[in-house]
C-alpha cells in the first residue's frame, strides 16, 4: 500500500469527521420581541460552524447576561446526513421597567426618584429611558445605550443629566450646605473584543455650580463656586458571571479611570480611579454568597470638594446621606442571600450583610485608612422581592446598624441588588 494511498484515506477520514461535526441548521426559539437577527449577530455559532460545546456555552452565558433575556438554554440533534441542528431556547424578560426609589434627603425630608426605561428598544437590546428625582431640588437624566449597535463588538452610549441636590461640604471650620448642580453631556464608544472583556472610552462635558445656602463664618471665595469641566473617562470590565434567575456565580472586575480638567482652582483638576472586585458563589440549593471590594484613589488635593463620599446608597448601608468625603476609599460589602420562598415568577430572598469601609482624608496620608475615626462597620439584615422574568425587578429593603463611630443606623430602599 503506497504512502499516497494512505494519505488519501487519512484525508478522507478527517474530512468526514469534520463534516459530521458541522452545524447545518441553527434555530432560535422562544423570542418574541427580541429579534432573531440580533441573536444571530451576537452569537458566535452560525450555520456551517463546527459544533463546539465550549463556544455554545459561551453564547448561552452571554445571552443570559442580556437585559432582554431571563434565561437561555440549548439543544443539539444529529441529523441523518451526520450534521447537527442546534436550537437556542430563550425566555424573554419584560423590559419596559418603571423604577421608584424612596429615601430621606440631606435635610431629613422625603426624597424620591421615578424612572422609566426600555431595555430592549426595537428588539435590539438597546436601552433608552430617563428619570426624574426630587431630592430637595429637581433633577433629571436621559440615557441611550446600544452595546451592539454596529456589530457584535462595537456600540455607542449617549447620556445627558441635569443633577441638583443639597450637598454638605466639610471644611475645617464646620460643615456647610450648598445647592449643587451638575449639567452634563456624555458620549461613549463601547467595545467588546470577546466574551469576557469589554471597554468603554468617551468624553463628558459638564458644568458644576455650588451655591451657598446658609450663614456661616466662611471665606467669601466659597460663597458661590462654578466651573466648566471636561472629563475623559475609560472603563475596563472582566466579566465571568453566570446567572440562573436570582442566583449568580463567578467573578467580575470593573476598573473606572477618569481625568477631570477644570477652569477653577477651588474645584481643581484631578485624576480618579477605582476598581470593583465582585465575587459570587452558590451555597447549597438556596443560598448565594456575594462580595464586593472597592479600592479607589484620587489626586490628593487638600480640598473640601473631595470626590469619594461616604453614603447610604453607594457603599455603607445605614450610614446616612453623604456624611463624609475623601481622596481614597477602601470598601468591602459582603452578604449571604437565601431564597426564603419561591413560587412561579416570585421570589422572596433574605440577606445578612456586613458593610465596612475607610477613607483617606483630603490632603491626608495612607495611614488615614487605618485611623479609627475613618473606619465604619455596619452589619445588617434585608429582604428582596424579586420578579424572575422582569429585568432588574428586585425591590430591596436593608437595615444597617453601625457598630463603629457614632453608631448611626437606618433603612435603605432601592431597585436592584445593592451590588
Amino acid at each position: 500500500m503506497s504512502i499516497k494511498y494512505l494519505q488519501t484515506i487519512l484525508f478522507s477520514l478527517l474530512f468526514t469527521i469534520a463534516f459530521s461535526q458541522n452545524v447545518s441548521n441553527f434555530k432560535i426559539e422562544g423570542n418574541k420581541k427580541l429579534k432573531t437577527s440580533f441573536i444571530n449577530k451576537v452569537s458566535r455559532l452560525s450555520e456551517q460552524s463546527v459544533l463546539d460545546s465550549t463556544l455554545i456555552e459561551e453564547d448561552i452565558k452571554l445571552l443570559k447576561r442580556l437585559p432582554s433575556i431571563a434565561h437561555a438554554n440549548y439543544t443539539t440533534k444529529k441529523l441523518q446526513d451526520g450534521t447537527y441542528e442546534v436550537v437556542y431556547i430563550v425566555e424573554e424578560n419584560f423590559t419596559i421597567i418603571p423604577s421608584v426609589n424612596v429615601y430621606t434627603s440631606n435635610d431629613d425630608e422625603f426624597a424620591y426618584r421615578l424612572g422609566l426605561y426600555e431595555f430592549n428598544l426595537f428588539g435590539q437590546n438597546m436601552t433608552f429611558g430617563g428619570f426624574y428625582q426630587k431630592d430637595i431640588y429637581s433633577s433629571y437624566g436621559v440615557n441611550f445605550r446600544a452595546p451592539f449597535l454596529f456589530n457584535r463588538k462595537f456600540g455607542l452610549a449617549v447620556n445627558h443629566m441635569d443633577w441638583q441636590t443639597q450637598e454638605p461640604v466639610f471644611f475645617n471650620s464646620g460643615t456647610v450646605n450648598y445647592k449643587y448642580q451638575n449639567t452634563s453631556y456624555e458620549v461613549l464608544g463601547l467595545y467588546q473584543p470577546d466574551f469576557n472583556n469589554r471597554l468603554e472610552l468617551g468624553l463628558n462635558l459638564f458644568k458644576e455650580n455650588y451655591d451657598y445656602l446658609e450663614d456661616q463664618t466662611i471665606s467669601n471665595q466659597f460663597k458661590n463656586i462654578s466651573a466648566n469641566k471636561v472629563m475623559v473617562k475609560g472603563l475596563y470590565e472582566y466579566n465571568n458571571l453566570d446567572f440562573e434567575y436570582q442566583y449568580v456565580t463567578g467573578f467580575k472586575s470593573l476598573l473606572n479611570l477618569q481625568y477631570v480638567m477644570s477652569n477653577n482652582d477651588v474645584l481643581p483638576t484631578f485624576l480618579i480611579g477605582w476598581n470593583d472586585f465582585n465575587y459570587y458563589k452558590k451555597v447549597g440549593e438556596k443560598g448565594n454568597w456575594a462580595s464586593r471590594l472597592r479600592l479607589g484613589l484620587a489626586t490628593n488635593n487638600d480640598s473640601a470638594f473631595a470626590p469619594f463620599s461616604l453614603d447610604n446608597n453607594l457603599n455603607i448601608r445605614g450610614v446616612g446621606n453623604t456624611i463624609d468625603r475623601g481622596t481614597g476609599a477602601i470598601v468591602l460589602n459582603t452578604e449571604y442571600r437565601r431564597t426564603l420562598y419561591e413560587k412561579g415568577w416570585f421570589v422572596l430572598q433574605g440577606n445578612a450583610f456586613v458593610d465596612a469601609g475607610s477613607w483617606r482624608n483630603p490632603g491626608g496620608n495612607f495611614t488615614d485608612f487605618v485611623t479609627s475615626d475613618n473606619i465604619r462597620v455596619f452589619p445588617g439584615l434585608g429582604l428582596r422581592f424579586i420578579h424572575k422574568t422582569i429585568f432588574n425587578a428586585v425591590f430591596r429593603i436593608d437595615y444597617g446598624y453601625g457598630i463603629s463611630k457614632n453608631d448611626a443606623r437606618g433603612f435603605v430602599f432601592g431597585i436592584g441588588q445593592y451590588f
